[in-house]
């Protein structure tokens, strides 16, 4: 809810900032501090601990990107100059989700189901996609390297100034 708050204000321009990952990574901190401010009125602490959470999700969420751009950078070049510009497109559409079917590629680029074939074969074969659901038809293909980069458990970094104490 807070990040979607933010959102709304203005302050983030899409949701991209996951608190809850920081929050379960650091549980009995969040209800010590919850504690703190229901019993002992404490809500410097908790600020200090929230706003804590707020800054590393927010590296963590920059640096994630950071590494996804990079990855896409690097497939789009190995991409360009093709003859066809449904395996730039269809890089392009691995960014929103890692997970693209042939007739979900043709659906959403608008072409033809070969030409979104040979758009997938062809990332199939720079290792970009790999089919992960070993059907016969309608295979689902998946850009692992996306996947597990948003998948990274989070790691939340001590403070600066030493724990807080609830």
């Amino acid at each position: 809810m807070i990040t979607l708050f933010l959102v709304e204000r203005g302050i983030l321009p899409t949701p991209l900032l996951y608190l809850s990952a920081f929050f379960e990574a650091t549980r009995s901190d969040y209800y010590g501090g919850l504690r703190g401010i229901s019993e002992r009125g404490e809500w410097l602490p908790w600020l200090i601990y929230f706003l804590n959470g707020v800054a590393r999700q927010a590296e963590d969420a920059l640096g994630r990107a950071e590494r996804m751009n990079g990855l896409l950078a690097k497939w789009r070049t190995a991409v360009a100059g093709a003859s066809s510009k449904a395996p730039l497109a269809l890089v392009d559409l691995l960014a929103a989700n890692p997970y693209i079917t042939v007739n979900g590629a043709a659906k959403r680029l608008n072409v033809a189901f070969t030409t979104a074939q040979r758009a997938v074969n062809r990332l199939e074969k720079l290792s970009v996609v790999k089919e992960v659901s070993q059907a016969k038809r309608d295979r689902v293909y998946c850009a692992t390297a996306l996947l597990s980069i948003l998948e990274e458990p989070v790691y939340p970094e001590p403070q600066v100034r030493g724990k807080v104490r609830f």
